[in-house]
């Protein structure tokens, strides 16, 4: 079983130091640099708008997709990888790994890789890699994290919480939740989601603007 601490908006220190080491929280640099993310997607309109917005002020960011959605919206997830962003995986049908049997955990995880190779192949003829892995909720077993290590996934958790999603988090609250908690070389979640989407547009081009303002490089994992 996992670890159950309910996750503030800026993931302490002492959270990273109980799980392995290998679990990626944050890239510490001397570099002003961090790393958006989105998980969840692609999802017609709210991913699409996303892609404009980085487009728009020239960031690149990593997406962990759900293999489903991949599935339903192969165009849309064919325009996040022709536009330079990276990808990792989220699982097939957004699995809570804590509630899930390992084989069933590990088997969603190589459908998604599957079903991602599959599209990429079709509109692209790239045989794609997917080398990161996150996983929903942020809840894994050590042991599904170390089938998946042993597959060559990099496990890829966050250091700051937008709590997008969050229905009683105003649009206000999720921008500050944001630049208000970031620091140098942090792993910052926001969601491309239905649900997510009224507090992430208003966010995220102000957290772009705060932070190219401050002179920080955005980066891909």
């Amino acid at each position: 079983m996992g670890l159950f601490i309910p996750l503030p908006v800026r993931v302490p220190s002492f959270i990273k130091w109980m799980h392995p080491y290998w679990y990626v929280w944050d890239k510490p640099s001397e570099e002003k640099v961090i790393y958006l993310t989105f998980d969840d997607g692609p999802i017609p309109e709210v991913t699409e708008w996303v892609l404009d917005i980085l487009k728009e002020k020239h960031i690149k960011a990593t997406f962990f997709c759900i293999g489903d959605n991949v599935q339903k919206h192969p165009h849309i997830f064919e325009q996040i990888t022709r536009d330079g962003h990276r990808i990792g995986n989220h699982t097939q049908h957004h699995l809570k790994g804590w509630e899930c049997p390992t084989k069933t955990y590990i088997s969603s995880t190589e459908l998604a890789e599957k079903t991602m190779t599959d599209v990429l192949k079709k509109t692209s003829g790239d045989i794609p890699n997917f080398p990161l892995f996150r996983p929903p909720y942020g809840k894994i077993k050590r042991k599904q994290a170390k089938r998946l290590r042993k597959k060559g996934y990099e496990i890829i958790m966050y250091r700051t919480v937008a709590y997008d999603w969050e229905a009683s988090v105003t649009p206000e609250q999720c921008l500050n939740n944001v630049i208000k908690n970031t620091r140098s070389g942090d792993l910052i979640v926001f969601h491309d989601s239905v649900k997510a989407s009224k507090n992430m547009k208003y966010a995220l081009p102000k957290v772009i603007d705060y932070f190219l303002e401050k002179e920080f490089l955005f980066k891909i994992l």
